[in-house]
């Protein structure tokens, strides 16, 4: 509740690493505020086609202590530019089919603009900054982990077989 002379309540960031599926309404539901005009979520999923090569899975691993304190210090960075009422990041962790999705970001604002905008930051922050590695399952049955921030692949394709 405010009171005369006083902003918005400080929420405490809200980050999760998990293997359950992500749903959006929940997602919508934990930012969801009367001090906000806006509620936006990302939903980042498994597609079919990376660069013309068909996907079967993707599993994603963390170095779950680095990932939660980069995942909080973002969102940080993202209070200090946007007034964000409230934020939820959930990053899946664990082999994913397709159309699974695989992190999810909400963000309350008073207003559209600002939360659009620290969605997008904390989304493009996360593939920078955190420390949580992908292995694409291809079609052909070779492999690839790519790394938050890197357009290089960390390990030559390998077929799974050998993995």
């Amino acid at each position: 509740m405010l009171s005369c002379g006083r902003g918005p309540r400080q929420a405490e960031a809200m980050v999760e690493l998990t293997r359950d599926i992500i749903e959006a309404g929940s997602l919508t539901d934990r930012v969801r505020s009367h001090e906000a005009g806006a509620v936006v979520v990302f939903l980042g999923t498994v597609r079919e086609f990376t660069s013309g090569k068909q996907t079967v899975s993707l599993e994603y691993e963390a170095y779950p202590e680095m990932a939660s304190r980069k995942m909080n210090e973002l969102e940080q960075e993202a209070r200090n530019q946007w007034p964000i009422v409230q934020s939820l990041i959930v990053h899946r962790v664990g082999r994913l089919a397709l159309g699974d999705v695989s992190v999810g970001i909400a963000v309350s604002c008073p207003h559209r603009r600002e939360a659009f905008e620290a969605c997008q930051f904390m989304i493009d922050r996360i593939k920078e900054v955190v420390p949580i590695w992908k292995c694409e399952h291809w079609a052909n049955g070779e492999t690839e982990w790519v790394h938050p921030g890197l357009d290089e692949v960390l390990k030559p394709a390998r077929p799974a077989n050998q993995a």
